[in-house]
């Protein structure tokens, strides 16, 4: 079975670097439109950025670009986000997730889900 494990979340002040991982096991990661999302206490699950499993276009959210890179390396089966000059309003909790479609941002269409990395960003 697909199995979704992400790492690398923690405290950090504002300006600083986080680079987020998550590892696949049960299938290959570029089998996979791959995404990470983040929640926040009290808001609804938004994408932040993700990897078209036919294209291998990135996409990110309109308030991520230019400071978030995804990655994806198939050797090792995983996905990364590289995420420069946090903010407070990132604080939240992360989810690496895969779905079978084709595209998507839409977390409705991701069929796959880790249990999250924690990300709080102090000011």
């Amino acid at each position: 079975q697909v199995k979704l494990v992400e790492s690398g979340g923690g405290l950090v002040q504002t300006g600083a670097s986080l680079t987020l991982s998550c590892a696949v096991s049960g299938q290959t990661v570029s089998a996979f439109t791959m995404g990470w999302f983040r929640q926040a206490p009290g808001k609804e699950r938004e994408f932040v950025a993700g990897i078209d499993r036919i294209t291998d276009t990135t996409n990110y959210a309109d308030a991520v670009k230019g400071r978030f890179t995804f990655s994806r390396d198939n050797v090792k089966n995983t996905i990364q986000l590289q995420m420069n000059g946090l903010k407070p309003e990132a604080t939240a909790k992360y989810y690496c997730a895969a779905s079978i479609r084709a595209y998507g941002s839409s977390s409705q269409y991701f069929n796959y889900w880790g249990q999250g990395t924690q990300v709080t960003v102090s000011s």
